[in-house]
């Protein structure tokens, strides 16, 4: 007989063939870290009741499998091969097999040259991460399967990994969208994680193979996968036993079972991995460490026997729903802390009806909401007020600590920290659209490893070697984890040491801090997390400060919003009554709004008496039916002047220009170049998810910034409508603006057009121009450029190039004289209404509406006017940084963030994609000039997907401390 063996990140696979291959028995069982006890266990069963005394040939594979095989002395075969092994002798004629498993992802293309593709430390667009949103739905994976056969339409979801994926569908759940909607989108967010991922350039085609437990168990994922691909694959059966059947196929050794197993049963671990001093070295160390805190309570009333006004607070945050009833003289009446479920208006309905029942007489004097479903319900059931945030957790904060110099908040998915400088918000930190480090990061490892929180955050407290485990997020961490319990570690280190990362991914990832001493002495730590006291101990401990977590640090935000609503209450509170309760009802329904370019797919919440709240609008369109800021809105007025060069004809024939990165500042140079030199232009159109997914299968690299990535599509597009020529220049240096140290391109905007070239198919169907050209050395420029256009082009003379190369430059400086002249109206404009100037920093390209989401009309919405870092960088001259300023757009930020000096009605926000390496120098030197100035920093990371509800909390959390200087 032969036995194989896989052992995957989450589960072993067995199967037992005969001499005719033929399974005798097969099984699937998931191994929960425990991977030498669970094979000891198979083993056993295998030999008593299938092998029952006859010779057996044995072989391991997996991606967990080549360690245990060592160490066991067991033969072992690779996964790949095993894989490969299986389909030739099962399903001949196979050209690409897509296997998913439940932390490992592989594409292997068996024909047009053996390739596999496989991810690496990442374990997005998974079965975990499929796992992680269905608990997040809360439902089972077959059920959301089942959900996803009825959808409508679907969204744009990160499938990267679990926590950003939480970041886009919360705000979704919250604003009512169907779960039926969310699922299907999930399903075609893997595929899009699988495809540009994995395959990375290389297209997916043929007869396709799909394997592994996501593919086998989910139907509406291979149908994602089939429209996408627009192919029909193939899931066959046992499609869960490829592997294990490929490492029975190759098993060639006959083995002894009984020492095998006994090989199993004794393996120990090498116990070397790096470790952190325990938390606490007694059990009297913990006690002294509980008494200290517990001194920090809330003062509670007596509900039953209270007599007098009530305010009611409301957190309707990313994974949970808080509530409290609060006294006049700040008592806590009652509280409430239950999961979010996907959907905080039932809960919130729940409480208030509960409220009615059990207090008939109650007397509600106002109340606020706060968190990620704030807007929904605000609107569901009339409160009072809404409040940000980071408002609501500064406001219980001074309850405790008058004085308080730092608050950090550290909830499901949100972490945020401000510095308090005479009472009010002086500088805010959130964590951008990555969760990793909160409290679904610590629930994702006690979940995978079969624990509840409570349980596992208990198990670290005594913890002899907690693992250092960094600061690395959620699924970067997985190969950390399953490496220190390979070398020993216990599940108590690795819940220390994940306490610990929790800690230092705060400090140094999202506040960045340089020394713990630099956030001050009086610090208050809140939110759920910060009630697992090894996170606290840990913060401590890496602090080297005691602090002030209050009793109800799960509570905070809706204690806060109480206070607030005390401080702000009215003649009569206009949340709904007992009798209007009972008339409520919430319908749902979805629509596209098409009233501008943005198409953003609306959820409509309709509450009974007509009253509506529309979630995911980017701008007041659908709400108002105006325009909000249209007028003072730098951004649209770049769009409508890059409209004036966007097609003309000429008798040379038709150059296409791709519409992305760098020609967003120089297209109209070379639109004005190309025409007059007798070309015609035709430039791509503004981009889409549409025109991103055309190109997606050609895209080498994963981790490139999105607005490269959306130069595939662009070029794709020209190609697919019919143009046989496409400039698109290499650019070393950008125009020299005298600011900086030099006038570079970031490596990406100048060579991107060389990365086009060698992975667009489709472009050696055509002529694609990717000379490299410098329009920095304005006499050379002809010279240069008539050499190139010769190459292609026949009867181009000098003296035309150099007229149009005059005429081009000319036509460049007059687009950025009528930017500057049209920011100058907006700052007057501004300044007569008393309008607060937004200046919206980043790169020419952020003008794109499909690279901002919208984000600028998104901060036109709260009143304020827009302009761009190139509007004012020219009225500063060149200072001296702390950074080699050698980037012409880095160089715009940083002057444009030094102007700010002496403007006190201006402040920056700076735009920021995901994957651009350079950001991580100007970031850091944007806040350090803008700090020094006495500005607040604010910073908005995106790609192609941003969630819009976390960017209003900075946009929010920065008008809100504006408005208490």
């Amino acid at each position: 007989m032969k036995i194989g063996l896989d052992i995957g990140s989450t589960t072993i696979k067995c199967v037992v063939l005969n001499d005719n291959d033929e399974i005798l028995h097969k099984s699937y069982e998931r191994h929960y870290s425990q991977i030498t006890e669970k094979i000891r266990d198979i083993l056993q069963y295998v030999r008593d009741n299938v092998v029952k005394g006859k010779t057996a040939r044995l072989a391991i594979s997996g991606s967990a499998g080549m360690g245990v095989a060592e160490n066991c002395r067991l033969p072992f075969v690779q996964e790949v091969f095993a894989t490969r092994v299986a389909a030739n002798r099962l399903l001949p004629g196979s050209d690409v097999i897509i296997e998913l498993g439940g932390e490992d992802a592989k594409i292997l293309f068996l024909t047009g040259g053996m390739e596999v593709r496989m991810n690496g430390t990442c374990a997005g667009g998974t079965g975990a991460f499929i796992d992680q949103m269905a608990t997040l739905l809360n439902v089972a994976p077959d059920e959301m399967n089942e959900l996803a056969k009825a959808y409508e339409k679907t969204y744009t979801i990160a499938s990267r990994c679990g926590v950003f994926a939480k970041s886009d569908i919360q705000p979704l759940l919250n604003q009512g969208a169907r779960k039926n909607d969310i699922a299907a989108s999930i399903f075609y967010a893997v595929v899009n994680q699988t495809i540009a991922g994995l395959a990375q350039g290389r297209e997916i085609k043929g007869n396709i193979v799909y394997l592994g437990g996501p593919l086998t168990f989910l139907s509406e994922l291979r149908k994602s996968f089939d429209e996408t691909l627009k192919t029909k694959g193939t899931c066959p059966e046992n499609s869960l036993y490829y592997v294990a059947l490929g490492a029975a196929f190759c098993a060639e050794e006959d083995i002894d079972l009984d020492q095998a197993i006994g090989q199993a049963e004794h393996y120990r671990a090498s116990g070397n991995f790096a470790y952190n001093p325990p938390l606490f070295q007694s059990r009297e160390d913990y006690d002294a460490f509980l008494e200290r805190h517990s001194q920090c309570s809330v003062e509670r009333g007596d509900f039953d026997a209270y007599q007098g006004k009530v305010y009611l607070g409301m957190d309707a945050g990313s994974t949970t729903v808080k509530t409290v009833v609060m006294g006049e003289n700040g008592e806590l009446l009652y509280s409430q802390y239950q999961p979010n479920s996907g959907n905080p208006v039932p809960i919130i309905k729940e409480f208030l009806e509960k409220l009615y029942r059990e207090h008939p007489d109650v007397e509600i004097a106002a109340g606020a909401v706060t968190g990620y479903g704030e807007e929904i319900i605000k609107n569901a059931f009339c409160v009072d007020f809404g409040i940000v945030e980071t408002v609501a957790h500064l406001t219980a904060a001074k309850r405790f600590m008058p004085d308080v110099q730092f608050v950090i908040d550290i909830g499901g998915q949100d972490i945020k920290c401000f510095k308090i400088h005479n009472g009010t918000i002086d500088n805010i930190f959130l964590n951008e659209a990555c969760s990793s480090g909160c409290g679904s990061f610590l629930q994702t490892f006690a979940n995978a490893l079969g624990y509840s929180i409570e349980e596992f955050s208990k198990l670290g407290l005594f913890a002899k070697q907690p693992v250092n485990l960094g600061s690395r997020c959620t699924v970067f961490m997985n190969s950390s984890v399953k490496q220190a319990q390979k070398d020993g570690a216990t599940i108590e280190d690795i819940s220390a040491g994940l306490s610990l990362s929790v800690v230092k991914n705060a400090l140094y990832k999202v506040i960045r801090a340089s020394s713990p001493g630099e956030l001050g002495q009086r610090i208050v730590v809140q939110g759920g997390t910060f009630l697992n006291d090894a996170v606290l101990r840990a913060f401590e401990q890496e602090m080297g400060v005691q602090v002030v977590r209050p009793d109800i640090a799960g509570l905070m935000g809706a204690y806060g919003a109480a206070l607030y609503a005390q401080s702000r209450k009215r003649e009569k509170s206009t949340i709904l009554t007992e009798e209007q309760l009972a008339k409520f009802t919430h319908k749902i329904s979805v629509v596209t709004c098409g009233l501008c370019s943005n198409h953003c797919r609306l959820t409509v919440n309709t509450f009974e008496g007509g009253r509506k709240y529309i979630g995911g609008n980017r701008c007041e369109k659908p709400i108002t039916r105006k325009n909000a800021g249209e007028s003072l809105n730098i951004y649209e007025y770049k769009l409508k002047l890059l409209e004036e060069y966007r097609s003309c004809e000429g008798p040379r024939g038709t150059i296409g220009i791709p519409m992305g990165l760098n020609m967003y500042e120089l297209l109209p140079f070379w639109y004005r170049f190309f025409k007059d030199l007798g070309f015609g232009v035709k430039t791509s159109p503004l981009s889409n998810s549409k025109l991103y997914l055309r190109g997606q299968h050609t895209i080498p690299s994963d981790t490139v910034c999105f607005p490269a990535k959306l130069m595939h599509g662009h070029v794709q597009t020209l190609i697919d409508e019919g143009v046989k020529t496409i400039f698109y220049p290499c650019m070393s240096y950008n125009l020299d603006e005298k600011l900086g140290d030099n006038h570079y391109n970031c490596p990406v905007v100048a060579y991107y057009p060389e990365v086009i070239a060698a992975n667009v198919g489709d472009a050696a169907k055509i002529t694609l121009i990717h000379d490299y050209l410098g329009l920095h050395r304005k006499r050379d420029f002809p010279v240069k450029a008539h050499a190139m256009l010769n190459q292609y082009f026949d009867g181009i003379s000098l003296k035309e190039v150099k007229k149009a190369a005059k005429a081009a430059y000319e036509e460049y400086y007059g687009y950025f004289e009528k930017v500057r002249a049209r920011g100058e109206e907006i700052l007057e404009t501004a300044e007569k209404q008393g309008k607060e100037v937004i200046v919206l920093a980043g790169r020419p390209y952020h003008v794109d509406p499909e690279i901002n989401h919208g984000i600028d009309k998104l901060i036109a919405s709260y009143g304020v006017a827009i302009i761009s870092e190139d509007v004012i960088s020219s009225r500063v001259k060149k200072f001296h940084t702390g950074v080699l300023n050698q980037w012409t757009y880095h160089s715009r930020l940083y002057a444009a963030a030094h102007y700010l000096k002496d403007q006190p009605h201006m402040n920056l926000v700076q735009l920021v994609s995901f994957g651009c390496g350079v950001d991580a120098i100007t970031t850091d030197e944007v806040r350090d000039i803008l700090e020094s100035e006495g500005k607040i920093y604010t910073q908005i990371k995106i790609d192609e997907i941003t969630n819009l509800g976390a960017v209003k909390i900075r946009l929010r959390s920065l008008f809100a401390a504006l408005d208490q200087e």
